[in-house]
């Protein structure tokens, strides 16, 4: 067998190569799910060699997805107590545009097409009406209905408890899901339109398909349900493209850099414009190279170990199926998978090695260059 892998990964960066596997944790339960990781790894990368384009983006939209549920929990807490500091303006409706629709929820109340939609609720018994104008909320109170979280107050709490998750999310989402180096002011900027843009939309949406299934009394809990997916998973994938736009790569960056010292360059501006534009350009392009290099790093180390502990996984079942008394046939068939196994590690032993040297060299390089035009 050894032979066998030798001529299938030939070479001497083969023959350097070593395949190790990391140690598992002394602790069982930690090592249990140690292994699940180690397995899922190995799934992964072998998606992510065949599609690594579509690997990333998956990889992205996870990531800003685990994020985005985060901020999420943390916006429901801060509403969990926010709306009672806006206690005394409850019973101010907050209904707008307010257009009227020819319809009655199961309570007999009148409902609105409304993008912007904060009624007042009152409760009775089991059942709940909706004040849309001054008028209503008056009467309700003089009936002596007990009001309810909701209102302006209620809006007003909503609307600073999205903003806290937006200003936590944004950093969130820039420096670990996309790790973007952009002009952080300008990405802001574009990040809160994007926000002001798809909660409207949304919310207009929301503003016709919530009467209608009121009208149709449905189920509260299916409401909501639906709501959730409206207003949160189809906002996190609209933001998820907003984000490619506003936070583009290293590479990305570069390339803007270049594309704009050449234009100004045809242009015939000052040289010292030109100088300055070059300069970021060959600053930029640096730290793409860096960011690659670093990022090859740790994807090959983590799929070296991952290769690593699949063969030795194969090897495991090798020994038991000896032990067993298996079939020539059968242990046959495992030792051609344990050496199948034994290449791969050690393919990728090899590319990780390439890659941690070629990260170690393009930081000496870097370095170099930028001490030079110091």
């Amino acid at each position: 067998m050894n032979e066998e892998v030798t001529q299938s990964a030939s070479g001497a960066a083969a023959a350097r190569a070593e395949v190790r596997v990391k140690p598992l944790s002394d602790n069982a339960f930690l090592a249990f799910f140690q292994k699940i990781w180690r397995w899922w790894l190995g799934v992964w990368y072998g998606f992510a060699d065949k599609h690594p384009k579509g690997s990333k983006l998956i990889q992205q939209f996870a990531v800003m997805f685990l994020f985005s549920n985060l901020v999420t929990i943390f916006q429901a807490l801060i509403m969990i107590f926010l709306p009672y500091a806006f206690q005394e303006i409850w019973d101010v409706p907050f209904v707008w545009p307010a257009v009227a629709l020819p319809w009655q929820d199961a309570a007999g109340n009148a409902l609105n097409y409304a993008i912007f939609n904060e009624p007042v609720k009152f409760l009775l018994g089991n059942d709940t009406f909706i004040a849309s104008t001054p008028e209503q909320v008056q009467q309700y109170m003089d009936l002596g209905y007990e009001l309810q979280m909701s209102g302006l107050g209620n809006f007003i709490a909503f609307e600073i408890a999205t903003f806290l998750a937006q200003c936590i999310n944004f950093p969130l989402q820039r420096n670990i899901t996309f790790k973007s180096k952009g002009n952080p002011v300008v990405q802001g900027i574009w990040y809160f339109i994007g926000w002001i843009a798809i909660s409207v939309g949304v919310n207009a949406i929301w503003g016709i398909m919530n009467p209608i299934m009121m009208w149709w009394n449905w189920n509260e809990a299916v409401i909501a349900i639906i709501k959730t997916v409206l207003t949160g998973g189809v906002s996190v994938v609209i933001f998820f493209f907003i984000f490619l736009v506003i936070f583009p790569d290293q590479q990305k960056l570069a390339d803007k850099a270049a594309k704009k010292a050449e234009a100004l360059k045809n242009s015939g501006a000052a040289a010292e414009e030109i100088a300055a534009a070059e300069a970021k350009a060959v600053e930029l392009a640096e730290n793409a190279k860096l960011e690659a290099a670093r990022k090859e790093a740790l994807v090959s180390d983590s799929a070296a170990n991952s290769r690593a502990v699949s063969w030795e996984a194969s090897k495991k079942m090798l020994e038991k199926m000896k032990s067993e008394g298996k079939s020539e046939e059968d242990i046959a068939a495992q030792e051609k998978i344990v050496a199948d196994k034994y290449n791969q590690a050690l393919e990728a032993a090899v590319k990780r090695d390439e890659a941690i040297a070629a990260n170690e060299a393009a930081i000496r390089e870097v370095e170099a260059a930028r001490a030079a035009r110091a």
